[in-house]
């Protein structure tokens, strides 16, 4: 059992937008004969991918790299649906959390 969540949320991403472990593998660079087995190992957690790997994943599954370092799922969500806000929703939304959470710095 892996300790970081980054397999789990290969995994998870991968699955949303239904493409194969060596669709991805493929689409972030890899050569077609290593691409499955590679982006297998990154999802068994038997291989951790190096933060510009990190980011080629994410751009390819359209997340976020913070994404991939979250432990809890609700804040995965959150991570992932705050970077698909505009700046102005963003600030908006920001906003509202310090007002709701004014002790907090």
């Amino acid at each position: 059992m892996s300790i970081t969540p980054i397999p789990k949320r290969i995994r998870e991403a991968r699955g949303i937008i239904g493409i194969s472990q060596r669709q991805l593998g493929v689409n972030i660079g890899l050569e077609l004969t290593v691409a499955s087995s590679r982006m297998n190992q990154y999802e068994q957690g038997k291989r951790v991918p190096d933060f510009g790997s990190l980011e080629l994943i994410a751009e390819a599954l359209d997340v976020p790299v913070a994404y991939f370092f979250c432990k809890d799922d609700k804040m995965a969500e959150l991570v992932k649906l705050f970077d698909h806000l505009s700046e102005e929703g963003k600030e908006a939304l920001l906003a509202k959390l310090k007002v709701q959470l004014p002790d907090l710095k």
